[in-house]
């Protein structure tokens, strides 16, 4: 085994800079029985590697080759199957359980041994070593071949040390003594052994000689140790004496001990008293205030407010564990919450006395002396509700003891909170009713009209019906309307705004205008009222919010906002619903009442609304309802329109109501917020004004489809590229699309074949060239002669093509409306048409009939003449 490892080495490790520590001669366990070595090596650079190779012999037998390399610290378990008898098996658990048999039990046993110790020395993760001698792992290995293989060289290794110059001389001299040392190793060796031999038989010889020096070593020993016995017993005889001491000392710190920890407990109640003095004493300037102190005047709730956060802090100071079965504090505990209780039904009943004066005095309704019709008339002149900032300002004094109300005694302060809600809650509604019904009034018209008609007692019902003369004289006539005459057209509405519930004469930009600064002057008085309020709802009841949360006026009305809004504005928004519970009722009415007016005021409306919708969220949805309707509303009344079947058709109504719904909704919706809302309207109304032009252009009887949807295609056309909406681009481009094939078609089936017989002629001539008769041969066919052609063309002189091309334009401008002024791009591309079939015609002579000098009775010039002389004498 020592020369295969020496081979090992040479041959494999070596070149690797690598050194064999381990090797056993081993077999796969349960397989046919091919040998290899497991190798056990450690690299030469430093940091160390260790590794185990398999070697195997090559096919051949006549060197080693490396066959598998697994690290060492992959390797997690050595399984020795057996640590009482002897077994050559045993398992390496890498990735994989590897099975193997040692040609012996003691190579087995080396090998194991040395992976231990190559194990502890250079890994830090640890292997499991199963089924292994203790003794194996703790010894080491007995000397001779198991020695050296099991880890000689390694230990070897560790304890070589480089020669000296005086050893490296020593040893060259004895090989130089020796003249075979180099050629005869054996011998050199055997010779050593012999010298060494002698050396040691003369130093047992000399250590012989020393004996009597031995003996007086000896002597000298038993002395020193009697006097080791002497001292120990000095020792003994002190340590006696320090006991007495340490039982001296041992009383002495018990009693140190006792007298600190009286001192210790001194200072802890010292610290108590300390405490609940500091804590728990309130000042009898304080005791009077929560008494007897003033709480009107400024100085009085100052002091009011100062005893107030002194007795909440001495209520709310955190008791060590035992203060609370102290005598002294259990009565300083019933001082407490006795002038708690006092200094709670004084604040409360002072509050609500102030409650019931200001807003008694700020309301009508229960002085003496005053004329609750009043109201109205007072804000009649100028749209205003009236400020309540004095009663803010005179209750915010009060704000830091209703917070004080509020963490000690919450029922008062609910209580207190439920009072101010009832109480401002009747005057607003009051003060919101007489705004609302001015409101209307001055929609309906201006007041002084309004009580003339009215009567001083009117209210928003009555002018909204005694309004309604005028409001509704339109309706009936919208569901039968008729497609009139060009010239009686104008005399009616031509836009969407006879769709609604307001003939069109009544109303204009100016009336537009007026509403809209109505509803914007309505809303505008509204926001800053509820958010003053809320304002002071906050402060004086302490329910502030964070800033980032939502809005100031999101409370306004329930359930305006989403998700899980906290306590605190859910409680902010309870007290402002119940406050201006009547805002939303008046605001429905009056939106009601300007959509009655006319329905496009919703368009305004939208866009005011969604300037305040932190405000007046649910009444958005209103607006928004009545501007779908709205839009609804002219939907169907496009598919309720009638064709007239005694006039042309022309601009149908609907058509031109949509152009001036967008120039007004243009002008209302810029730069506004709800654009989007405009943007859908817009594309469900094209899209119904396409529909319905095709309607009425297949049930129009007297005008022709084609002229039906070429002008009224080209009159959307022209007006969104006018107005450029971007929603509507693809409807645009839809448009003169429509629009240029209609008058294409138009064109070629309103001009047909002026010169009919000429064109049969021709066709025929077409269709014999279609059949395979050249060109040039079509003049000897008989019916297609020369002869036949003069007879025919002589049928079309010029002065009967412009007879029939007056005829024409006759027929043309009876079918085309005056508004649209298509009748000359009309005339213009009929003449276009008629110039490219006489151009078809005049090649087919030159191509048919070459040098003939047969050619048309008129030339394209006089067809130029005749038709620009028709269309200036029309």
């Amino acid at each position: 085994m020592t020369a295969i490892k020496h081979a090992l080495q040479r041959d494999i490790f070596t070149p690797n800079d690598e050194r064999l520590l381990g090797i056993v001669n081993v077999c796969k366990a349960g397989k046919k029985k091919k040998n290899c070595f497991l190798c056990a090596t450690v690299t030469t650079e430093r940091p160390v590697q260790v590794k185990v190779v398999k070697v195997k012999k090559s096919d051949k037998g006549d060197f080693y080759k490396r066959q598998q390399t697994w690290e060492l610290r992959d390797l997690t378990e050595v399984d020795a199957k057996d640590a009482s008898k002897e077994n050559p098996e045993f398992d390496l658990h890498f990735e994989k359980v590897y099975r193997w048999l040692a040609s012996s039990t003691a190579e087995k046993n080396s090998f194991i041994s040395c992976i231990w110790k190559l194990n502890q020395r250079y890994l830090r993760k640890k292997v499991e070593f199963v089924n292994v001698s203790s003794q194996l792992l703790e010894e080491s290995v007995p000397s001779g071949e198991s020695q050296s293989v099991a880890g000689g060289d390694e230990d070897a290794l560790d304890d070589y040390q480089e020669l000296s110059t005086r050893e490296e001389q020593d040893i060259e001299s004895m090989m130089e003594m020796c003249e075979y040392a180099i050629s005869n190793a054996e011998a050199f060796a055997e010779q050593l052994s012999k010298e060494l031999q002698v050396l040691d038989g003369a130093n047992i010889q000399s250590i012989m000689a020393s004996e009597k020096q031995v003996n007086i070593l000896m002597q000298l020993l038993d002395e020193a140790l009697a006097e080791v016995d002497t001292i120990e017993g000095k020792l003994s005889s002190y340590e006696e004496m320090l006991q007495s001491v340490k039982e001296q000392m041992d009383q002495i710190s018990q009693s140190n001990r006792l007298i600190q920890i009286s001192n210790t407990n001194n200072g802890k109640l010292l610290d108590e008293i300390q405490f609940l003095v500091n804590y728990m004493d309130l000042s009898k300037g304080h005791i009077r205030a929560l008494q007897d102190g003033d709480l009107t005047s400024p100085k009085g709730i100052e002091a009011c407010i100062n005893a107030s956060e002194a007795l909440l802090q001495c209520m709310n100071v955190a008791l060590r564990p035992g203060h609370e079965k102290l005598m002294a504090v259990t009565q300083q505990q019933l001082l407490f919450a006795e002038l708690r209780d006092t200094f709670a039904r004084r604040l409360t009943n002072h509050l609500n006395n102030v409650f019931v004066h200001q807003f008694y005095r700020s309301s009508c309704l229960s002085l003496p002396g005053h004329d609750q019709s009043s109201t109205l008339s007072q804000h009649t002149a100028e749209l205003t509700l009236p400020k309540h900032s004095p009663l803010h300002r005179d209750l915010l004094r009060y704000a830091k003891l209703m917070e004080w109300l509020k963490n000690t005694h919450r029922e008062k302060y609910e209580g207190l909170s439920r009072t101010y809600v009832d109480y401002m809650s009747r005057l607003y509604e009051r003060e919101i009713k007489d705004f609302f019904e001015v409101a209307k009034i001055k929609m309906a018209g201006t007041t002084k009209e309004a009580k003339g008609k009215f009567g001083k007692s009117c209210d928003s019902e009555t002018c909204l019906h005694g309004s309604s003369g005028k409001l509704t004289g339109s309706t009936s006539s919208l569901n039968k309307l008729t497609v009139q005459g060009s010239n009686s057209r104008r005399s009616q509405s031509s836009s969407l705004l006879d769709m609604g519930n307001m003939s069109a004469s009544d109303l204009d930009v100016a009336d537009r205008t007026k509403f809209d600064k109505i509803f914007e002057q309505v809303l505008s008085e509204l926001e800053p009222l509820c958010l003053a309020e809320q304002d002071f709802i906050s402060k004086f009841f302490k329910l502030q919010q964070h800033p980032t949360v939502t809005p100031p006026l999101a409370q306004v009305n329930l359930n305006q906002t989403g998700g899980t809004p906290s306590r605190v504005k859910d409680m902010v928004r309870l007290m402002m619903n119940k406050i201006f519970q009547s805002i939303e009722t008046e605001l429905n009415s009056l939106i009601a009442l300007g959509d009655k007016i006319d329905s496009f005021n919703s368009l305004y409306m939208l866009v005011k609304m969604s300037h305040h919708v932190t405000t007046l969220g649910n009444v958005l949805v209103t607006v928004k309802r009545n501007f779908d309707k709205c839009i609804s509303g002219q939907i169907r009344q496009m598919e309720e329109v009638k064709i007239s079947k005694k006039s042309k058709v022309g601009i149908l109504l609907f058509v031109a109501g949509f152009e001036e719904f967008a120039e007004l909704a243009e002008t209302i919706f810029r730069n506004a917020e709800r654009r989007g809302d405009l943007d859908k309207a817009y594309v469900k109304l094209i899209r119904a004004v396409f529909m319905n032009v095709e309607k009425v252009a297949n049930e129009s009887q007297k005008t022709p489809r084609d002229v039906v949807m070429m002008e009224n295609f080209h009159h959307i056309f022209s007006t969104l590229s006018r107005l450029k909406i971007s929603c509507l681009d693809a409807e645009r481009r839809e448009a003169k699309h429509k629009y240029t094939d209609h008058l294409q078609s138009y064109v070629i089936n309103s001009l047909g074949q002026p010169l009919e017989k000429l064109n049969h002629f021709f066709e025929g001539v077409e269709a014999r060239v279609a059949q395979g008769v050249r060109e040039e041969e079509v003049s000897y066919q008989l019916a297609f002669n020369k002869q036949e052609l003069r007879k025919v063309i002589k049928e079309y002189p010029g002065k009967e093509v412009k007879k029939g091309l007056d005829n024409l334009y006759k027929k043309v401008d009876k079918h085309l409306c005056e508004e649209e002024s298509l009748l000359q791009v009309v005339w213009h591309s009929m003449q276009d048409e008629f110039i490219r079939q006489y151009k078809h015609f005049e090649d087919l002579i030159g191509r048919c009939y070459p040098g003939s000098g047969i050619t048309m009775e008129f030339t394209i010039q006089d067809m130029l003449e005749y038709f620009s002389s028709i269309a200036q004498s029309h």
